[in-house]
């Protein structure tokens, strides 16, 4: 049984930015996706969250002429959901020619988990060494599914054939039940599970260090809605797990995929997140990217626009995208969840299930940056 917030539960705590919005305001919306606009790219297969090989700065890799693109991927199953139980993590390439794919990131077996969920990738510096973090759900070879999340770093190098060679991973840093939950959790539904996913590479262009932002759970409070935003950072040859940026108790239970955008001196941080997960005591937002801004990592962060809101799906059609990734040039990329619903939803409607689910990327949008506003183009 979980307790309402008290006092404590309900401030900022270690330092963390609290949001909290009274409204959303009136932004202009994602544009309406359009039976044109849902191209799949696999009979087979459905993909959802996605990442580039970028550098270090943040800019997108072009190599061979084509920018390198990893999705989470699983078969088709009747119902959708069952894909988070079977991801993988796919490469695919993006040139003139359109998409080429490459199969699964990593070989059979390798990663320690039972399944893999969505990370980021990194060519270094050194225009080589490629370091693919990521998160390892459940453990390989489980005989019961769980949700227990941990982060690993795979390191590889750039080829001809695109980023591979990889090396066996190696946990990076773990959850401390102080700052982040830390639990194996035997049971879990989408919305309802606690975070400890989703690494996401920052070098501050500020101090030249490296830092990883994560989806993260308040452990400080049993609130069933306590979503955070994490931070570890690499000193001294390893990752060292930091104070929350942002904390929502109360709020929300998923601030997912977390991620650092510099613009003109200004750290903009953008997450995915949906009217779902939300408290029952707090004011819903749409499925959508939300962000906030500040003059340096270290915070304060403030709301971006009205209460956060970056783009949302449009009221005609809530669902029908998902998992919002910026580039460094400021371009959106997600992919196309519930679309053409017209007003339906699957518990009245379950031979939606499949036909109107997209698993497919969509069509992508850019940002413009000025201050506290961060709009689409």
């Amino acid at each position: 049984m979980t307790s309402a917030p008290t006092e404590l539960q309900s401030i900022a705590a270690y330092g963390a930015s609290r949001w909290e919005p009274t409204g959303y305001g009136d932004l202009p919306r994602i544009p309406l996706i359009g039976q044109d606009d849902v191209v799949r790219l696999f009979d087979d297969l459905d993909l959802w969250d996605c990442w580039p090989l970028a550098h270090e700065d943040g800019r997108t890799v072009r190599h061979l002429d084509r920018q390198w693109w990893f999705f989470l991927s699983a078969p088709v199953f009747p119902d959708p959901v069952q894909r988070h139980g079977h991801a993988r993590i796919r490469l695919l390439s993006f040139g003139s020619d359109g998409w080429r794919d490459h199969g699964n990131a990593f070989p059979d077996g390798f990663t320690p988990g039972s399944r893999e969920w969505a990370g980021c990738c990194v060519l270094m510096d050194d225009g080589e060494t490629v370091q693919h973090f990521f998160t390892a759900a459940g453990r390989h070879g489980e005989a019961q599914e769980t949700f227990e999340q941990r982060m690993f770093l795979s390191v590889g190098r750039l080829t001809t054939n695109g980023p591979g060679e990889w090396w066996a991973p190696q946990e990076i840093f773990v959850a401390d039940g102080t700052r982040y939950v830390c639990d194996r959790q035997d049971r879990g539904a989408p919305g309802l599970i606690k975070g400890f996913r989703d690494p996401a590479w920052l070098r501050d262009p500020a101090t030249g260090k490296a830092h990883l932002l994560f989806t993260g759970s308040a452990a400080w409070s049993d609130h069933a809605f306590n979503g955070n935003i994490g931070i570890a950072t690499f000193d001294g040859g390893n990752w060292i797990l930091g104070d929350p940026l942002i904390e929502a108790i109360g709020v929300n239970n998923e601030l997912e995929r977390p991620h650092v955008i510099v613009r003109g001196g200004r750290y903009y941080l953008f997450w995915s997140t949906q009217t779902h997960t939300f408290a029952p005591e707090s004011v819903a937002g749409p499925n959508g990217l939300y962000g906030a801004v500040a003059d340096s990592l270290a915070g304060p962060w403030v709301p971006v626009n009205h209460g956060g809101l970056v783009a949302a799906n449009p009221d005609a059609e809530p669902k029908q995208s998902y998992s919002w990734w910026v580039t460094g040039e400021g371009e959106v990329w997600s992919f196309v969840d519930y679309w053409g619903m017209e007003g339906r939803n699957t518990a009245d409607h379950p031979e939606l299930l499949r036909s109107n689910f997209g698993g497919t990327p969509a069509p992508r949008f850019t940002l413009h940056f000025e201050g506290n506003s961060v709009s689409i183009v």
